[in-house]
């Protein structure tokens, strides 16, 4: 069985870790940026998230609305773009989490969908 676990060691006193990628070693040079950064968490492909702020100037689908993969679900407006986020897969509306024109921070849970 292959071991595909990533371990970081903690800084030494001269802020090199060692980094271990598939059991292969990686010494590099760390800074408190690096050190006090949150764990990576997997996306969640049901949560339907703001990739910058904006604002909602359309939604196109109600709660408890079918949706095939490549639906239009709503407009996201930020920096004078509209951007049209799309379902990522058939299932339906579980909830709206925003209102028409509610102005948006970056990684806010705009929908979420369900299988």
């Amino acid at each position: 069985m292959e071991n595909n676990e990533n371990k970081l060691a903690e800084p030494n006193e001269d802020n090199f870790i060692t980094m271990v990628v598939n059991d292969a070693g990686y010494r590099t040079l760390s800074n408190k940026m690096n050190n006090n950064r949150k764990p990576y968490e997997p996306i969640d492909p049901s949560k339907i998230r703001s990739f910058m702020p904006g604002n909602v100037p359309e939604i196109f689908v109600k709660e408890g609305d079918e949706v095939k993969e490549g639906d239009r679900l709503l407009i996201l407006e930020a920096m004078k773009m509209k951007n049209i986020l799309l379902a990522p897969f058939d299932g339906s509306i579980k909830s709206i989490n925003v209102k028409l024109g509610e102005t948006i921070p970056k990684n806010f849970v705009l929908l979420e969908l369900e299988k």
